[in-house]
């Protein structure tokens, strides 16, 4: 479980790609400070398994389906990349509860300016995600928990503060990028009890 309040931002090292699905090396510090072989381990919200830690950096096999549903096969050598271990019993939980398993990717429509160092970003959703997409709800973008502000029309928007811009890689992408999407797990839950309520 995460919280997708974003620990560091990391650099791929490589991308190489295998029969089936790649494996990405991802330079990095602060996270390696208590990661251990085979631990979780979010990158752009997606929920990886640490292999081949050393001094500086670590690997992790990516499966076809993560390279079908997120932004991680768009990546390659020098892509800045955001990075969060998982939470520990005794963490504060400062963003939302996420598991690291992205629902889709999401079209960045535009990122404007709102005056000193905020930003208006507005995202395009696949439309099987905007169900459980709700005004002042969470969300997570490329593994950080932002709140929507507005939805029409298919496309979200969310404020981004000075602290996230800074320390995301959000302020890397131009209108066209894809985007990790993880809705509210809690969202998907209750329609799955709804629609069984039905039957």
């Amino acid at each position: 479980m995460f919280t997708e309040i974003i620990e560091e931002l990391g650099t791929v090292g490589t991308v190489q790609d295998r029969t089936a699905g790649a494996r990405l090396s991802i330079q990095c510090a602060k996270v390696l400070d208590d990661l251990a072989q085979g631990a979780s381990i979010a990158v752009n919200g997606v929920c990886l398994t640490a292999m081949d830690i050393r001094d500086g950096s670590f690997s992790s096999d990516l499966a076809p389906e993560t390279l079908r549903r997120s932004n991680l096969g768009d990546l390659s050598a020098g892509s800045r990349v955001n990075l969060e271990r998982p939470v520990t019993p005794s963490s504060r939980l400062s963003g939302h509860i996420v598991q690291g398993h992205v629902d889709g990717t999401g079209e960045l429509v535009s990122m404007e300016p709102l005056g000193d160092d905020n930003w208006w970003l507005r995202v395009r959703v696949p439309p099987e995600l905007d169900r459980f997409l709700i005004y002042k709800g969470s969300i997570a973008i490329d593994g950080i928990s932002l709140t929507i502000a507005a939805i029409e029309a298919g496309v979200l928007s969310v404020t981004i503060i000075p602290h996230t811009y800074r320390n995301t890689t959000l302020g890397e992408y131009r209108p066209g990028s894809r985007l990790n999407i993880e809705c509210d797990v809690l969202a998907k839950h209750v329609e799955k009890l709804l629609l069984g309520m039905r039957d």
